[in-house]
Formats: C-alpha cells, structure tokens, sequence
C-alpha cells in the first residue's frame, strides 16, 4: 500500500510539480489550494505527511498545522512546512504551533523526498509506539477485570458447595439439573478469567454494530 502524502499549496504550478514528483515516486498524492480546503479534503484522507505552504489565502499552513494537531487523528501526521521565510524567529513560531520541519522555498527536489521519507518513518514509529501502549493499557484492563471477577467468584463457588451439603438427597434429586448448570456456568466463568489473568496480545474481533472485544483464545 503507498504511503499517503498531502500537498497544500495555493501556487498551481508549484502545486503541480510537487504532485508528479511525489507520484513519480509511489506516494498516494492528494492535492489542496489552501487550508480550508485541506480541511474538507482530510475529512476522507488520512495522510501520514502533509506538505503545506506556509502563506495561503483563506487558511495558511501554520494555521492548518495548528488545527490539526489539536485534532487526536492528525496528532502523529508528520507536517513539514514550505516556506520563503528563514529567521529562527520564524522558526520557533512554526514550531510552537506543531510543525514537525521545514525546507525554505524554492525547494530542491531531493531534500524534499528526504523529509518526506524521514516523517514516514517517524509517523511508523509513533504509530507503532501508540499500538503498543494501547496493547498494554488493555492487557492491564483485561487483568484487573480478571482478577475482580474472580473474587466474588470464589465466593460464589462456596456458598454453592454450602447449599449442596445442606441439602437432602431428595432435594438434590430435584435440583441436580439446576446445580449442574450452574456448576458449568461457574466452570465457564473460570475459564474466561483465566484467559483475562494471561493475556499476552491485546488483539481484538469485530462484535456488534461496529463495536469490538478483546479475542480471549
């Protein structure tokens, strides 16, 4: 699958450049003309790069950046921005907002494919990171709730083995169908606690309406 890229530049011929060249080199392109429209353009496309001019009319680049980066979807999406303006001034304010680079127009081809392979592997990275943190948060979920369900269980499964030895053997002729449901349900229960107390992989099914549970084996 091709690494998705998204350009934003006002400048048609800049904008088309940019566009064959990343083609050129197996990138999945989208192009915008300004901010706002990358803002309609992501709501379909989820690039691991953008590429945006810093000075645009409607929405500039570092506002672009600005939103984005405040939007949990967007957090890891590597934004490099394209700009004439080269103060460190400048470059703080670029940075202050999100912007993970920038190349100083006019911009040499090479360096560009460079950044861009450069964020791509960072995003892989980040995306990674996040895939294993989550991993262990619901690993260490599925623990705890392993662990709560077992105690009462274990209560459970005594006050049933009271009641057994209470009862007469005409009593327990009457109820053996009941006792013996609930001493597999119990058995059941066990069963799925243990595989929540010894989860290794966080991998989830698809269950109902979209939604998604843990695959215990």
């Amino acid at each position: 699958m091709k690494d998705k890229v998204l350009i934003v530049e006002d400048e048609k011929d800049t904008r088309f450049i940019l566009e064959k060249l990343l083609s050129r080199n197996n990138y999945d392109v989208i192009t915008a003309v300004n901010g706002q429209d990358a803002l309609e353009v992501l709501k379909n496309f989820v690039p691991k790069v953008i590429v945006a001019d810093w000075t645009m009319p409607v929405l500039d680049g570092l506002a672009l950046c600005n939103i984005l980066k405040g939007d949990d979807k967007f957090k890891l999406t590597y934004f490099i921005i394209l700009t004439a303006r080269s103060s460190l001034k400048d470059r703080i304010m670029g940075l202050d907002v999100g912007a993970d680079d920038f190349l100083v127009k006019p911009v040499e081809n090479q360096e560009l494919l460079a950044r861009i392979r450069s964020g791509i592997r960072i995003f892989n990275l980040q995306a990674e990171l996040r895939n294993i943190e989550h991993s262990k948060a619901v690993i260490e979920m599925a623990c705890t709730i392993g662990h709560k369900i077992n105690n009462p269980l274990s209560s459970l499964v005594l006050s049933l083995k009271n009641i057994e030895n209470e009862l007469t053997e005409t009593e327990k002729s009457k109820l053996g169908e009941d006792m013996g449901n609930i001493n597999a349900s119990i058995s059941r229960i066990r069963t799925f606690v243990n595989e929540l107390i010894h989860l290794q992989n966080a991998e989830t099914v698809s269950y109902f309406e979209g939604n998604k549970m843990i695959k215990t084996n």
